[in-house]
């Protein structure tokens, strides 16, 4: 704000000076704000040189927080929020870009993360975008379900995992709240793993558990594909007809499962049908990781009102998403257009229902103004000029992930010593070729030899039939 060398804090007071206090504030601070009462020509109350200098600081900072400021001064206070409240980010596709550009070889000298360019993502773009934690999405296709979506899904998480080891002055690999709450303090990346889509689990209890274990904290229930237990959000437009309404029983089973674990339930990509089921049976608050306001966009991946009232009232979180077709449904938007679906869930459901989801390195569409995740505090600027206060700026950056984190953690707690599920899907729900039914047979033969089929069995015995018959 004030110049080191402007010779104003060391200056004798004068009315001449004292005079031209708005000519000062624009000089120094490029502010449009007012002149401050009690400073005027002939004030009586000015304070002493040294004291006055700190005096201005925090007036034009109350003043510019209340009247309209320019960019420059709501963008370095959004720097300084920031600085101690860092964003967390709920989606981003680095590691999906990682396995399109560079088959996962992450030693290549063209996929170092300090200096890839053509991607959303890298370390001095996280560092300028103030980006404190980020659940990084090992997200595969849908065209992996029924064949390769555990073995590729595997090989994601490794690529996370790989990161964290390659970088460990940028990135810390971490698994609960406590873990981004110790990133934040020594200035890394909290890095956390989100499994985008249920196919990846292949229907197995067995899978979730395990990836579990290897550091994934949420799962969005389905992609833009069914599971044979849940619906996508297709199945709301001309695309696609429901098929389950919701949950299966199965399904429900899967959402037990993860409150049970302590993994966070993430609704983005989902039909309104397994959003309002989803919602009614978990035990924790869920999370929407990159989905945006209905009321703003009417797309079908978006949160209509009803299901955002739902939000409120469990203490879910919607994670804003920047993709263009989302925001605007147009193929433009921008930053301003972000902020008001972040002002309209504040609206419908609350400030501490709102929080970041960039989607970035996932779309082909971003706002102008937030190209990159460098431009988090661009975008922190504008809901600083619409009035949010510190506060509610703090909690959508990262207080009300948290929050949700630690509830899902205090649900976790309270169902130890409950046991695993173990009752698996029902065969003939799945599909695809390339799988083996071992487990599903109730034969219990002992023979070494495989029992015949039916119609071979008859075959033989006709010749000692015809024999004891008269």
């Amino acid at each position: 704000m004030m110049g080191a060398g402007s010779g104003v804090a060391g200056a004798r007071s004068s009315p001449a000076q004292h005079a031209s206090w708005n000519t000062y504030f624009k000089a120094t601070t490029g502010s449009s704000c007012l002149s401050v009462p009690g400073l005027a020509q002939g004030s009586d109350l000015i304070p002493p040189p040294a004291r006055r200098a700190r005096m201005l600081r925090r007036i034009v900072l109350l003043l510019c927080l209340l009247l309209p400021c320019s960019g420059q001064t709501l963008q370095q206070e959004a720097e300084r929020i920031m600085n101690a409240t860092p964003v967390i980010d709920g989606h981003n596709d680095l590691p999906w870009q990682l396995l399109k550009l560079f088959n996962n070889q992450l030693l290549l000298p063209a996929s170092n993360l300090t200096q890839l360019n053509s991607t959303h993502t890298n370390i001095p773009k996280l560092n300028t975008g103030h980006v404190g934690g980020q659940f990084w999405s090992v997200y595969v296709p849908c065209d992996t379900q029924n064949k390769d979506a555990v073995k590729r899904t595997l090989e994601q998480i490794d690529v996370v995992h790989r990161m964290c080891e390659l970088y460990p002055d940028t990135f810390a690999c971490v698994v609960d709240s406590a873990g981004i709450e110790q990133a934040f303090q020594n200035k890394k990346v909290a890095s956390l793993i989100g499994v985008e889509g249920g196919h990846s689990i292949d229907s197995s209890l067995g899978v979730l558990r395990t990836f579990y274990r290897l550091g994934v904290r949420y799962m969005t229930l389905t992609h833009s594909c069914n599971t044979p237990w849940a619906d996508n959000w297709l199945v709301d437009t001309d695309e696609e007809q429901p098929v389950h309404h919701g949950l299966t029983a199965f399904g429900k089973m899967v959402l037990e499962e993860m409150n049970r674990l302590g993994m966070i339930i993430d609704l983005a990509h989902v039909s309104v049908e397994t959003m309002k089921m989803a919602l009614n049976v978990s035990k924790a608050p869920v999370i929407f990781s990159h989905s945006s306001a209905y009321g703003i966009c009417p797309h079908a991946r978006n949160v209509p009102d009803d299901v955002l009232q739902m939000v409120n009232s469990t203490g879910s979180l919607v994670m804003v998403n920047f993709y263009n077709q989302y925001v605007t449904c147009s193929n433009t938007a921008t930053l301003a257009d972000v902020a008001d679906h972040m002002d309209y869930v504040k609206k419908v459901a609350g400030v501490e229902s709102v929080g970041f989801g960039g989607d970035y390195d996932g779309v082909t569409g971003l706002p102008t103004g937030l190209e990159d995740v460098s431009k988090y505090p661009a975008l922190v600027a504008e809901l600083l000029a619409r009035n949010w206060t510190e506060q509610e700026v703090s909690a959508a950056l990262a207080n009300n992930l948290l929050r949700v984190f630690k509830r899902v953690e205090t649900v976790k707690a309270s169902l130890q010593g409950t046991l695993p599920l173990e009752e698996p899907i029902a065969l003939e729900q799945l599909e695809g070729q390339c799988r083996t039914s071992y487990g599903y047979t109730t034969s219990t033969t002992t023979d070494a030899s495989p029992a015949l089929p039916l119609p071979a069995a008859l075959v033989l015995a006709l010749p000692l039939l015809s024999t004891l018959l008269p």
